[in-house]
């Protein structure tokens, strides 16, 4: 399989090898050796939730500086929804904008405004796409990823529209190449991040050949250069911003009530988003028309790279998107003539991943599969993770690829 770049990556150094990632890790893709964690590649969704449970912070996210910018002529900030939820009460969004803007920018974009456009494409793509079963929000990258690997035959059930990040993108250089007639190599877009699946998609996307954004800067890097900015200074100038339907894209089931439908699941955390497609595999939703997940807990509020505490966060949302929010006014028939000409549509089709590829030869990889049943019967189904590994299943498979030994087994 082909290897792509990983915004989650570990520090060995700081690692003490407590286990916690381990058994946090939704695709069972770290083990512990040594005292030391290891990251499996093939598996890992970038999905963060082993930087959320580190307590020592040896899992981080790869992203990158500020400085990147310094590589272009025109210099964007897009900024995430959830900005809204990470400052306190009452501090006014263009004011936070305008800090942003001073650490180099020229520009700076609202991600709302986009969630506000892609709400109108979901909605009308909703009435024309015709596939069995829910359709599945194609949002976060991660859950992406999780399909691809683990439940492969619901890609097709996938909305096949970008994301809000890539959406605004694509808009955001349209723009500024008719405004100042340069080139894509002049405009230089960069994703303030609280996300490390996002930084993924951004690096190696999926769906499409190439990302319209240029890079990603992690939120929490620079939220104490936006801090500082902000008691510096009481000017700030005026920003276009998204709608209230749009800065709700932050937290889970707001989405879903931005396209304004009904019969809708709208599930956050992976392990409940693991949950809810195996209904989906089953049959159990075909009443079903619109699954909207999230892989962390509240939705993009949740995400790794956040500062605030995502109950908090979305609590903060409450007092400061009244305060906050634009009053912008949409062209449906240009939005509906965007949709109809492809452009905001995957150009590069998503297809399965095999996270267990016991070997290449289909004989020998059926007699790993049989070892690995006839391991399973002498270990002790536990899943005490004592071994390195987060399961006796797990566990089974390292020893059949050579990456373990049964002795390994505490209980053994």
């Amino acid at each position: 399989m082909n290897q792509y770049f990983h915004s989650v990556v570990l520090d060995e150094e700081k690692c003490m090898g407590c286990t916690n990632c381990m058994q946090k890790c939704p695709m069972e893709a770290i083990r512990v050796k040594n005292r030391k964690a290891i990251i499996d590649k093939e598996r890992c969704i970038d999905c963060g939730e082993c930087i959320k449970v580190c307590p020592y912070h040896a899992q981080k996210s790869v992203t990158d500086d500020i400085d990147i910018i310094s590589d272009f002529k025109y210099k964007v900030a897009l900024m995430p929804i959830t900005v809204f939820g990470q400052f306190e009460d009452n501090t006014r969004i263009d004011k936070i904008f305008e800090a942003t803007k001073k650490l180099g920018f020229d520009f700076v974009y609202d991600e709302a405004v986009f969630a506000d456009i892609a709400s109108i494409m979901i909605k009308n793509l909703l009435k024309k796409q015709k596939i069995e079963g829910p359709v599945i929000s194609s949002h976060c990258p991660a859950v992406i990823r999780l399909i691809q690997s683990q439940f492969p035959d619901l890609i097709e059930n996938l909305l096949n529209i970008e994301s809000t990040v890539e959406i605004a993108g694509r808009l955001i250089r349209r723009e500024l190449k008719e405004k100042y007639q340069c080139t894509d190599d002049d405009i230089g877009i960069i994703y303030i991040s609280p996300c490390t699946a996002r930084v993924t998609s951004i690096k190696r996307p999926l769906g499409i050949h190439y990302s319209a954004l240029n890079g990603a800067v992690s939120f929490k890097k620079i939220y104490g250069d936006i801090v500082r900015n902000l008691k510096s200074s009481n000017n700030y100038g005026s920003y276009r911003k998204g709608n209230l339907k749009g800065t709700r894209w932050a937290f889970i089931g707001g989405q879903s009530e931005a396209i304004d439908i009904d019969k809708y699941v709208a599930v956050d955390g992976i392990f409940n988003v693991v949950d809810v497609l195996e209904a989906v595999e089953m049959g159990k939703l075909d009443n079903i028309k619109y699954i909207e997940a999230s892989a962390c807990i509240g939705g993009c509020v949740g995400g790794p790279l956040n500062i605030e505490n995502p109950y908090i966060a979305i609590s903060r949302f409450k007092h400061m998107e009244l305060l906050n929010h634009g009053n912008l006014k949409y062209n449906y028939y240009e939005i509906d003539k965007l949709l109809r000409s492809g452009f905001m549509h995957w150009d590069k089709e998503i297809v399965p991943t095999e996270i267990l590829t016991l070997d290449t030869n289909i004989v020998e990889a059926m007699k790993k599969l049989e070892k690995i049943e006839k391991i399973l019967k002498k270990l002790p189904g536990l899943d005490c993770g004592s071994c390195g590994a987060p399961s006796c299943r797990s566990f089974a498979e390292d020893i059949a690829k050579g990456r373990a030994k049964i002795e390994d087994c505490k209980f053994i």
